[in-house]
Formats: C-alpha cells, structure tokens, sequence
C-alpha cells in the first residue's frame, strides 16, 4: 500500500516524503498575464504545485512566458500541464511548452479513440521520456475510455458471479489507470516518473478505488474528490474522503476540488487541503487558533472577532513569516470566550488568551507555554494580545531561537 506520511512525522511517527498540496487555476491559459498572477495567488497561499490548462494552440505558446514571468517573481512552483484530446500535438508543436512544465496529466479516456489512442498517448509519453518529466495518469469517471467500459460490460455478463454495475465502475477505473501505466513503462518511461490517480465524486466509491489501488500498485497516487461541490457540502465531502485514506496511509498529494463561490478566493482550496493535514497532525502550514463554538454563557461576539481577527493575521503573515521564522507553523493559539473551558484551553495552547463570558468580570488573562503572564484589560485587548503573539514569533523561532517542528522534507518529482 502507497504511504507517504508528513514532513514532522506522521500518524505512525515516521517521517518520509511530505503529502504535497496542489491546486489548478481557472484562467484562460492563453491570457498568460491573468495566469502568472493566479499562479503566484495560489503558491503565495501555500499551494506547493499547480496544474493549467493547456488545451489550445494559444495556452501552449503561452505556457514558457507564465514560466518565465513566474520565476522573474520568485515562485520555483512547479506547473503540471493538463492535457486532453490534442495533447501529443500540442507538446510536439511547442516545445517550449513541453520544456516549462514539470508534469504531463494525460487522461487515458480523452487521448484518442480507436486505433489513434495508442498512437497519441505514445506521443505525449515520448515527449515526456525526451523532455525527462513526470506523467500523472489521470482516470476521471466522467470519461472512462468508452471502448474498454463496453468491453468489460460484455465480459461481466457472461461472468458466473458478476459485479454490480457501481463495482464495475471502479474496476474499470483501476484497470485503466494501471495498463496505461504499463503501456507508458514499455514505451520506456520510468517508473519512478509515473503517478496515478483516479477520480470519482462519490466518498464511498473513491475510498474503495484508492483502497484497492493502493494493494495493487506501488506508484504514488494523487488524492482527490472530483467536483466536489461548493461551500460546505465540497469542504465536507472533500475532508471525508480524503481524510479515510490519509489515515491509512495512503496518497502522496492532494487537492481539494471546491468550486468557488461568486466572490470567493481561488486560494480557498489551498487552505481547506492544508487544514485537512494540518488538523490530522499529518503536516503544518501556518499556526491555527483553537477558539470554543460560544454558548449562552458567551452572549457577546467579542471572541468570535478576536479569533477571526487573530487566524486571518496569522494566516497572512505566513509569506513573510515561513522564510524568517522556520518552525512557527507549528504554533498553537487559543482564543476561549469564558471562564469555564478558557483557562485550561489557554495553558495548552502556545499562547491562550480567556476572555470574559458575560456577566465574568471584564479582564483576559493571557497564558504563555502555560503560564500567564499578563492580564489585558479595557478597549485594546485585541491589538495588546496581537503584539504579544508577534513578540513570541520572534523570540521563540527567529534563526537560533528554539524551534517547534521538523526540518522540512523535500518534494520528490514523483510528487510533483
């Protein structure tokens, strides 16, 4: 069974290569300008590779320019092409844009029908064998090779003990993700350049699919719920799926298929994917804030600001503070709304502050690795507890200071 766990140890303790988070923009690759700015939106919120479209004459010229204006910025994150229908011309046409990308994603559905399939999936393999880059075979139920689905039908028929139609569905999946793998080794790419996954957008049914590919191949396997909807039910059916499989130890990256709402952030599905192994204790990205949900003993919304206000600062000076301070990811911040649970929750936590519930009187201890240290009192407890948190930043991970997690890992280009 496939199973890379975090960089910092993982569910067994262990430490290999980190579960790595992707994402995938939704500009026109063509419009190279609008691409590099989603590109550096995406990577600058933690997303550690990002698949484009290329899906056209026009995205392909395009693909070294976004290269090229992402590195004039700084941003090494590597670029996955995502191809269909017209992939081995497009690579062959453009060798600029097979030289950019780190990966090919081929679907073996939409690579070419009939006698011409071979023919173009061994295309885009040459190129990625000349150009030396990793493939991602990418199987999606929504376009299953219809020839091979009409041929497992027929043989299931005349089988003594026939599988259910919901069973034959993630058999084929699994049979085309693996023979088009092998069909890719025996035209000599290897092995080591080769990760597969297979998407569906039902929980149960992807559980059973990477379940099942984990005990019957070793390549690394790319996680993720295909269409997964928008706001909670996409988050939800995401967590849930993903996090069954991350506990057993399988998959080597994820992303976390949102669809965004009208005015939301492209960056959510980066944040969702590191909160999904960040909370598992699988890897960390940026200090979380630990706040309790409020109840009648917490009429006021003074906590639930503070805890609002406090997470998205953190998360903001992640960028600046990922290169100063190594290990700050790690950080743990309670914001607790009465005198019940706050106390205790705060003296877990790194930095804790107890506010007061209502009719509490009107002062918020702050505890320290345990110890309080200060009680904040009047109309600034919000701005007095964010200095106090940015001082611990500096004082306990600048470069000598004490350090909370593990020596970040490398990303092998299987991950990719």
């Amino acid at each position: 069974m496939v199973g890379h766990v975090a960089v910092g140890g993982g569910l067994n303790g262990t430490t290999v290569s980190p579960v790595v988070v992707q994402s995938m923009t939704n500009t026109d690759t063509a419009d190279a300008q609008a691409t590099i700015a989603q590109v550096y939106q995406l990577w600058q919120a933690g997303s550690e590779v990002v698949r484009i479209t290329v899906n056209s004459p026009e995205a392909a010229a395009q693909v070294g320019t976004i290269r090229k204006g992402l590195d004039a910025l700084g941003c090494p994150v590597p670029l996955v092409g995502d191809f269909h229908y017209n992939g081995h011309k497009l690579l062959q046409a453009y060798p600029e844009c097979a030289q950019a990308l780190a990966k090919y994603r081929i679907n073996p559905g939409n690579v070419g029908k009939g006698s011409k399939r071979d023919e173009q999936f061994a295309a885009m393999i040459e190129a990625a064998i000349q150009y030396q880059k990793a493939v991602r075979i990418g199987v999606n139920w929504g376009s299953l090779d219809q020839a091979k689905m009409a041929q497992m039908m027929d043989d299931n028929g005349k089988s003594a003990n026939p599988l259910s139609a919901d069973a034959l569905m993630r058999e084929a999946l699994i049979q085309s993700a693996l023979e088009s793998a092998q069909q890719a080794v025996d035209l000599g790419l290897s092995p080591n350049q080769i990760i597969i996954s297979c998407k569906v957008s039902n929980v149960q049914d992807l559980v059973l699919v990477y379940q099942e590919l984990g005990n019957r191949c070793d390549y690394p396997l790319h996680l993720g719920l295909t269409e997964a909807g928008m706001g909670s039910k996409g988050v939800v059916a995401s967590t849930a799926a993903l996090a069954i499989l991350l506990q057993q130890g399988i998959g080597d990256t994820i992303r976390v298929s949102l669809t965004p709402e009208p005015t939301e952030s492209r960056t959510k599905e980066v944040v969702v994917a590191q909160e999904i192994l960040q909370t598992m204790g699988i890897r960390s990205f940026t200090p979380l804030v630990t706040a309790c949900p409020g109840c009648g003993r917490t009429t006021s919304t003074y906590f639930q600001e503070l805890a609002l206000q406090i997470q998205t600062w953190l998360r903001n000076q992640m960028p600046v503070w990922r290169s100063q301070y190594p290990g700050v990811e790690t950080l743990n911040v309670a914001v607790m709304g009465c005198v019940v649970n706050g106390p205790g929750e705060s003296k877990l936590a790194n930095i804790g502050i107890s506010l007061p519930g209502t009719g509490e009187v009107p002062v918020a201890p702050v505890f320290v690795d345990g110890e309080k240290t200060v009680t904040l009192k009047g109309d600034h407890i919000a701005e007095e507890f964010q200095q106090i948190v940015d001082e611990y930043v500096r004082t306990h991970y600048a470069e000598g200071g004490k350090l909370h997690a593990a020596k970040p890992g490398v990303i092998p280009i299987l991950a990719i």
